[in-house]
């Protein structure tokens, strides 16, 4: 279901919620019968989760301005070891 905006003029905006692709242009207001106009308004995207809204602002930046590697990484440090004591018993690369 999709919440789609209407303008009556006496009551204001209303938001219906119908099934997508099913909205008229136009639609009687649910509270005083008057005729309303469909609003064509963005998508809520205030809803999208904050982690994803970085995630997507970093991205978006990386493409338009990507940071410069200027010398090679250094190594990690030594292995780490295995968390259950059995994975060390398995052959390495």
């Amino acid at each position: 279901m999709v919440t789609y905006q209407y303008r009556c003029p006496a009551c204001g905006d209303v938001d219906v919620r119908r099934p997508m692709g099913e909205a008229s242009t136009q639609l009687s207001c649910p509270r005083c019968g008057a005729g309303a106009r469909r609003v064509f308004t963005g998508p809520h995207t205030r809803l999208v989760a904050p982690g994803l809204v970085a995630a997507l602002d970093t991205a978006g930046a990386s493409a338009e301005n990507p940071q410069l590697v200027t010398s090679v990484p250094t190594a990690a440090g030594p292995p780490r070891r295995p968390a259950h004591p059995l994975h060390a018993r398995l052959p390495r690369p």
